[in-house]
């Protein structure tokens, strides 16, 4: 556990270090070029290390530095669009807009079958296995999520094309825990991997949690 816990803080160390925190304060233009790819590798981590043993204030470290303005800013100065896509609970926080667009998407998800409401998908959340394969058995599911599709897409695409930085969408359910997580999973898998676009993901809820 000790040597794993050490590999990946070292992962850590290197995502912040190859970059050097001298070329933020002095602006220098290799510093500048490389922020959209150190925060890349800090959402990497994020997403798919898990640490053996409880860190908040790593983790609070790390997402702060996700959701720096400053660092936002300086990566949405690259060229191609960022979409950042949220998850979150309408009976607690909406997320917050740190690019001065106003905001964006906001798709509403409480219509949709609730896996909370079954006994053996309430620790679970949209990220779990079984939780999707519930979801992608509903056909409301389907269609609503083919007209957020339609409408995100051409928004994208429409955005490509007149050279704007940043785009911004969300989902919120009763919790914020398993139909805005699967939507927002489903979408980032949708939009990786197309031209001039990088995709970032938050579950606002998910967080607080520690997950």
């Amino acid at each position: 556990m000790e040597h794993y816990y050490a590999y990946v803080y070292v992962r850590i160390l290197q995502a912040l270090g190859a970059y050097g925190f001298r070329g933020f304060y002095e602006r220098k233009a290799h510093f500048l070029q490389s922020v959209p790819y150190a925060l890349q590798n800090l959402r990497w981590l994020a997403h798919n290390v898990k640490l053996p043993i409880a860190l908040p204030a790593l983790l609070d470290a790390l997402h702060g530095m996700l959701g720096s303005e400053k660092l936002q800013a300086l990566a949405s100065s690259a060229d191609g669009l960022t979409v950042r896509i949220f998850s979150f609970s309408f009976h607690r926080e909406m997320p917050a807009d740190t690019t001065g667009n106003g905001g964006g998407f906001v798709f509403d998800a409480r219509s949709l079958p609730n896996p909370g409401r079954e006994e053996q998908f309430k620790q679970l959340t949209g990220k779990d296995a079984p939780v999707m394969d519930y979801l992608k058995q509903q056909e409301s599911v389907h269609q609503y999520f083919a007209g957020v599709l339609s409408l995100v897409d051409a928004s994208v695409s429409s955005y490509l094309s007149r050279g704007f930085k940043n785009m911004m969408v969300s989902f919120g359910c009763t919790g914020g825990q398993h139909r805005s997580v699967y939507l927002a999973e489903q979408l980032a898998k949708h939009l990786r991997g197309m031209n001039g676009v990088e995709v970032v993901v938050r579950h606002i809820e998910l967080e607080k949690m520690g997950r």
